[in-house]
Protein backbone atom coordinates (compact mmCIF):
# COMPACT_ATOMS: atom_id res chain seq x y z
CA UNK A 1 0.00 0.00 0.00
CA UNK A 2 1.39 3.38 -0.98
CA UNK A 3 1.70 6.38 1.29
CA UNK A 4 -1.07 8.13 -0.66
CA UNK A 5 -3.42 5.17 -0.21
CA UNK A 6 -2.70 5.11 3.52
CA UNK A 7 -3.38 8.85 3.68
CA UNK A 8 -6.71 8.40 1.92
CA UNK A 9 -7.66 5.55 4.24
CA UNK A 10 -6.65 7.58 7.29
CA UNK A 11 -8.71 10.51 6.02
CA UNK A 12 -11.73 8.28 5.43
CA UNK A 13 -11.33 6.61 8.83
CA UNK A 14 -10.96 9.97 10.58
CA UNK A 15 -14.00 11.35 8.80
CA UNK A 16 -16.05 8.28 9.68
CA UNK A 17 -14.99 8.50 13.33
CA UNK A 18 -15.87 12.19 13.38
CA UNK A 19 -19.32 11.43 11.97
CA UNK A 20 -19.84 8.80 14.66
CA UNK A 21 -18.86 11.25 17.39
CA UNK A 22 -21.24 13.88 16.04
CA UNK A 23 -24.07 11.34 15.87
CA UNK A 24 -23.52 10.21 19.44
CA UNK A 25 -23.38 13.79 20.68
CA UNK A 26 -26.53 14.75 18.76
CA UNK A 27 -28.44 11.86 20.30
CA UNK A 28 -27.36 12.80 23.82
CA UNK A 29 -25.87 9.37 24.49
CA UNK A 30 -22.90 10.73 26.42
CA UNK A 31 -22.38 12.09 29.89
CA UNK A 32 -21.03 15.63 30.09
CA UNK A 33 -17.51 14.37 30.81
CA UNK A 34 -17.61 11.91 27.90
CA UNK A 35 -19.11 14.54 25.62
CA UNK A 36 -16.23 16.89 26.41
CA UNK A 37 -13.69 14.14 25.71
CA UNK A 38 -15.39 13.31 22.43
CA UNK A 39 -15.57 16.98 21.52
CA UNK A 40 -11.83 17.29 22.07
CA UNK A 41 -11.22 14.18 19.97
CA UNK A 42 -13.52 15.61 17.28
CA UNK A 43 -11.47 18.81 17.15
CA UNK A 44 -8.29 16.77 16.64
CA UNK A 45 -9.93 14.68 13.92
CA UNK A 46 -11.18 17.83 12.21
CA UNK A 47 -7.66 19.25 12.15
CA UNK A 48 -6.30 16.00 10.74
CA UNK A 49 -8.93 16.00 8.00
CA UNK A 50 -8.24 19.64 7.16
CA UNK A 51 -4.52 18.96 6.89
CA UNK A 52 -5.13 15.96 4.64
CA UNK A 53 -7.40 18.05 2.41
CA UNK A 54 -4.82 20.84 2.24
CA UNK A 55 -2.15 18.33 1.19
CA UNK A 56 -4.43 16.91 -1.48
CA UNK A 57 -5.24 20.41 -2.72
CA UNK A 58 -1.52 21.22 -3.01
CA UNK A 59 -0.93 18.03 -5.00
CA UNK A 60 -3.80 18.89 -7.33
CA UNK A 61 -2.42 22.39 -7.87
CA UNK A 62 1.03 20.99 -8.66
CA UNK A 63 -0.43 18.48 -11.10
CA UNK A 64 -2.49 21.17 -12.83
CA UNK A 65 0.56 23.43 -13.11
CA UNK A 66 2.63 20.58 -14.55
CA UNK A 67 -0.11 19.75 -17.01
CA UNK A 68 -0.41 23.39 -18.08
CA UNK A 69 3.36 23.57 -18.54
CA UNK A 70 3.32 20.45 -20.69
CA UNK A 71 0.49 21.83 -22.80
CA UNK A 72 2.41 25.05 -23.36
CA UNK A 73 5.57 23.13 -24.29
CA UNK A 74 3.66 20.93 -26.72
CA UNK A 75 1.66 23.75 -28.22
CA UNK A 76 2.47 24.40 -31.83
CA UNK A 77 1.33 27.53 -33.53
CA UNK A 78 -0.58 26.94 -36.76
Amino acid sequence: MTKEQKGAINFEASLQELETIVERMEHGELSLEDALKQFEKGIKLTKQCQQALEKAEQKVKILIEKNNSLELENYQEP
